[in-house]
């Protein structure tokens, strides 16, 4: 999942054509969080069995993950504007290899409160890195051709995702026993150490990557960018505007809040699913090879939607793919076996420019105040940490299959938002045209 950038700062552009070097080497950046990030969908089904966790406990994780883009995401900002854009990727780089070897002893003494706290830090060098990356690449070369870098970029990140759940089925799960825990204390501590020293190698290898791709990024030669605070005309005056009063903007946040928490809340748990007897009845690592299924969906989703948002507007096409998705969750809800699986598995297609749609419509024509209200729907990716603990919650009671119900509601909104909630007021686009004459 990319992010866009936030604040109330400009970036100008490296020049008439785009700087393909820089960009390759950023690329790679896109690639390693979205692996870190989804290979989290593998990490929880295993969890969940080391520790014998509820639905509820494990979507702990996702809040661990997640809430640290609302922490982190201002500060990153700041770090930019004090050291710059690649001494930030830097920064981040280094502090997601710090996350990955907490790994290590969050194995090693099997404690679950460990994992959270490695996860804690691994996603704050995720943020800061974003918060840099994102917004580097659309200065790297020419302003109407940003869009397009971005969405490269973005392509390389869900091929992370894409790749993510096989080989974390394969590295994690498949490096663990089908036997059951002793039942006395001594022996079920050992048996779950034992379990979960399969998490080393996977996230050694990550760390050792991630310190590498530091080096490479503070060693190479990158453009100088230069970061600008916003001394426009009528910028004092727009700190008396609140982005509140744009109801487009807010109503967008809530939206960006609510897909992003159904995308996750979805993949978290649907190894799980998958493996369920009714559903598709196998092992959890080949449930959560499947799930590669899930994320390879939205990477095509998006090469196509690519191509249609040429044609189509962008709330059309977000009610389009919000109703798809509506269908699938439903169909996957009030079906078992095969059908429920191949329907939960197709969500992600329908998935995949759900966030850039959203985006694009929550800051239009917002002029001067893009800045503030696009920091706003950036922090509203914390939805990923809150929808999956409901769903968590509800899975605990009703079980998973029914707790469908909740990304199904969700859903729901994207539609309205399409119809009726991007729909800009009489009068907003005036105000900020007036904002800037002033």
């Amino acid at each position: 999942m990319a992010m866009a950038s936030s604040g109330n700062t400009q970036f100008a552009s490296s020049g008439s054509t785009t700087n393909r070097g820089a960009l390759t080497v950023v690329t790679t950046l896109f690639f390693m969080w979205g692996f870190c990030t989804v290979l989290n969908d593998a990490l929880i089904p295993h969890l969940m069995s080391i520790f014998a966790l509820t639905y509820l406990k494990a979507s702990l994780i996702q809040l661990a993950f997640f809430g640290s883009y609302f922490l982190f995401a201002q500060p990153a900002s700041k770090l930019i504007e004090t050291v710059g854009y690649q001494r930030t990727m830097v920064v981040g780089l280094i502090t997601m290899a710090v996350g990955a070897l907490l790994f290590l002893p969050a194995a090693q003494t099997a404690q679950y409160p460990l994992f959270l706290a490695a996860q804690v830090v691994l996603a704050a060098g995720v943020t800061v890195l974003q918060v840099a990356a994102n917004p580097y690449v659309t200065i790297l070369g020419p302003p109407e051709t940003a869009a397009s870098r971005l969405n490269l970029t973005q392509a390389f990140n869900t091929l992370g995702d894409t790749v993510a759940p096989y080989f974390g089925s394969i590295l994690i799960l498949g490096a663990t026993t089908a036997a059951t825990a002793p039942l006395d204390p001594a022996g079920a501590m050992a048996f779950r150490i034992h379990q979960a020293a399969s998490v080393k190698m996977p996230y050694i290898l990550i760390a050792g990557i991630l310190i590498l791709l530091a080096l490479a990024i503070a060693l190479y030669k990158f453009p100088r960018i230069e970061v600008t605070q916003d001394f426009r005309p009528g910028a004092n005056d727009l700190e008396k505007e609140s982005i509140w009063k744009h109801r487009h903007v807010w109503l967008g946040a809530l939206a960006i809040f609510i897909y992003v928490g159904a995308e996750v809340s979805i993949g978290s748990f649907l190894a799980k699913y998958i493996a369920d007897p009714a559903i598709g009845n196998m092992t959890l690592q080949s449930a959560t090879q499947l799930v590669t299924l899930y994320w390879a969906g939205m990477m095509v989703g998006r090469f196509v939607g690519a191509a249609v948002m040429q044609r189509v507007a962008p709330n059309k096409l977000l009610v389009l793919v919000g109703g798809g998705a509506a269908l699938m969750v439903l169909g996957s809800l009030l079906t078992t076996g095969t059908v429920a699986m191949v329907t939960i598995l197709a969500v992600g297609l329908f998935n995949s420019i759900m966030f850039p749609t959203i985006f694009t419509l929550g800051v239009a024509e917002l002029g001067p105040l893009t800045g503030r209200g696009s920091g706003l729907l950036v922090q509203a990716i914390v939805g990923g940490a809150g929808v999956p603990v409901l769903m968590g919650a509800m899975a605990d009671r009703v079980g998973i299959h029914r707790a469908l119900i909740l990304p199904f509601i969700c859903y729901l909104f994207i539609i309205y938002y399409g119809l009726a909630g991007y729909r800009i007021q009489p009068g907003e686009s005036q105000s900020h045209l007036e904002a800037v004459k002033s």
